[in-house]
């Protein structure tokens, strides 16, 4: 598979370092760039110009340090399978909280939360649910230049086997920036979804099992806000991880485990 170099700035413990790596995709040009590094996280990335890639000085095989340092890159550590554009433009500063929006009836609310932070959220809040009766997977369409496809798992039930599926598909669904998964309750109509922005996003006409899950948030740590930017309202990217299935496999996948394709629509 042809080798992309890419421009990422990554933070670690010392301040953000501006590194230039290769791979077939973003993804696997993070994980070996903070790899090299060590402890280090993706804070920006963009593809890499034709005259970075000799500059610098190699901290590794394959990674080249530049010498300029990032400028006007956050501070925020974001959930696998999004980071800012390097270089895109203004963003919005994001930070971690909860915010209620208007619904036509009921209750809706959005999360930011930071790293894995973000993943285990919405894995907590499946378990806390009174039940799941279906799990969707929506695959986005900017995904190896697919389709949308939204796929339904069969009848759960019981939150125990929705958390089981996600295990089975945690790198596939959780970490990738294509995706999006949600969480069905029939009974009091309700939706958890993490977003393929990795937003957290609620939905409920009950009053009761909001006020629940909302406390459940308030209990992580994530502050009620009046107003809150995500990812989503600045340039960005999305990414799968380099362990994560390209779309076709993942179809494969997801087939094999009987869920069934139930809407796809055109780019």
């Amino acid at each position: 598979m042809k080798e992309t170099w890419f421009r990422i700035a990554l933070g670690t413990d010392d301040g953000p370092r501006l590194v230039v790596a290769p791979g077939p995709h973003l993804g696997a040009a993070i994980e070996l760039a903070s790899r090299r590094l060590g402890k280090a996280w993706p804070l920006a990335a963009a593809t890499a110009a034709p005259g970075e890639v000799p500059l610098g000085e190699s901290v590794g095989k394959g990674v080249i340090a530049l010498r300029d340092r990032p400028e006007k890159v956050g501070a925020f550590r974001w959930p696998r399978g999004v980071v800012a554009a390097l270089d895109g433009g203004a963003r919005p500063t994001v930070v971690t909280g909860t915010v209620e929006r208007a619904a036509s009836a009921g209750w809706a609310l959005e999360a930011v939360a930071g790293g894995d932070d973000a993943r285990e959220r919405f894995l907590s809040i499946v378990e806390r649910l009174p039940a799941v009766d279906n799990l969707e997977v929506r695959v986005a369409a900017h995904f190896d230049g697919g389709r949308d496809d939204v796929w339904l798992t069969p009848r759960l039930s019981d939150p125990r086997r929705a958390l089981r599926f996600l295990d089975d598909f945690e790198v596939d669904l959780l970490d990738s920036g294509h995706v999006d998964v949600a969480a069905y309750v029939r009974a009091p109509q309700s939706t958890w979804r993490l977003t393929q922005h990795k937003t957290l996003v609620w939905m409920t006409v009950d009053d009761a099992l909001h006020a629940r899950v909302r406390g459940w948030l308030d209990e992580a740590g994530l502050p009620r806000r009046e107003a809150l930017p995500t990812i989503a309202d600045g340039p960005h990217h999305h990414y799968r991880p380099a362990a994560a299935s390209p779309r076709a496999r993942l179809e494969t996948r997801l087939h094999r485990a009987r869920l069934r394709k139930v809407a796809s629509t055109p780019a």
